[in-house]
């Protein structure tokens, strides 16, 4: 059971891994240019003004809107503040910008690039290059789409930065995949009912936002890896220093010795006079005595 486990999640993250997103959307871009056109005229339809025309503007303005810049842009700078704010660090903040960039960039300019009419164009031919922001406006770049591209990208930008400051909480994660599996299919489903989009279109904005996403997760991942790396070698240069550097004995006090007590000489008055002398009258003792210890001579 677990080998099949991990030979499913090894098998997800070839799937989705730059290289292989980056196949993927070239391939379907070179299909969608020639064998697929035909394909996307005859599965488009306006399907919501036939079935269910009361329902056109409720679906466009609430559930299409959901993957639109006014919804999911205050979504991301909202997760992205919160988790900057809370742990004190400009990574999310980092990483929303890059996001944000990478939607106007690579979006944007493949959409500016290609030039593909929108069915609601006057030309429906859904060629490449027969559009124009300035001949159709907005129904003149429909290829990628970009709410299908948001909803992977900027969703997935915010599900990303709330899965990593998680301390990978399996359960949070499986939320969030569930999370994102909705948003998608509520985007593409949404989008193709109400005839905005050729498929085609839907299929390569879900690459694309995919494309994006993943080349900032792994630009961040690369990022830390390399911060975690160089904080390592810092530290083992530090311990090699310390450990290469000689130790001093350091010397042991000694007890100090106690003073000796020095002799105190006895006073002079102390000494006794001879008891034959007579007062006033030095005797041969005395002079003898003054002779011998010169320091009672007054």
């Amino acid at each position: 059971m677990l080998s099949t486990v991990g030979i499913t999640m090894v098998s997800f993250r070839r799937l989705t891994s730059l290289p292989a997103l980056t196949g993927a959307l070239v391939l379907v871009t070179l299909l969608v240019a020639g064998p697929l056109r035909e394909f996307d005229r005859s599965l488009h339809g306006f399907w919501s003004d036939e079935l269910t025309p009361r329902w056109t503007d409720f679906l466009d303005q609430v559930p299409n809107a959901v993957s639109g810049q006014a919804v999911c842009l205050p979504v991301l700078l909202l997760v992205a503040f919160t988790l900057a704010w809370k742990h004190r660090t400009w990574r999310p903040i980092l990483i929303a910008g890059a996001t944000e960039a990478g939607f106007y960039g690579v979006v944007g300019g493949l959409k500016l690039l290609l030039a593909r009419t929108s069915p609601k164009a006057d030309d429906v031919s859904a060629r490449f290059f027969n559009g124009g922001a300035e001949e159709h406006g907005w129904y003149g770049m429909t290829y990628p789409s970009g709410h299908a591209s948001e909803a992977i990208l900027i969703y997935g930008a915010a599900a990303y930065l709330i899965a990593v400051y998680a301390d990978q909480d399996s359960r949070v994660v499986k939320r969030l995949g569930w999370a994102m599996a909705l948003i998608s299919v509520n985007s593409i489903g949404v989008a193709y009912y109400l005839g905005y989009h050729w498929p085609s279109d839907l299929i390569g904005g879900m690459l694309v936002g995919a494309v994006v996403l993943r080349a900032i997760i792994d630009v961040d991942q690369w990022l830390v890896r390399r911060r975690t790396r160089i904080t390592w070698e810092r530290i083992l240069r530090e311990r090699e220093t310390a450990t290469a550097r000689p130790t001093q004995p350091v010397p042991t006090p000694q007890p100090e010795a106690a003073p000796q007590p020095q002799p105190v000489p006895a006073p002079a008055a102390l000494v006794p006079a001879p008891e034959h002398a007579a007062p006033g009258i030095p005797s041969e003792d005395d002079a003898e005595e003054r002779h011998r210890v010169p320091e009672l001579v007054p």
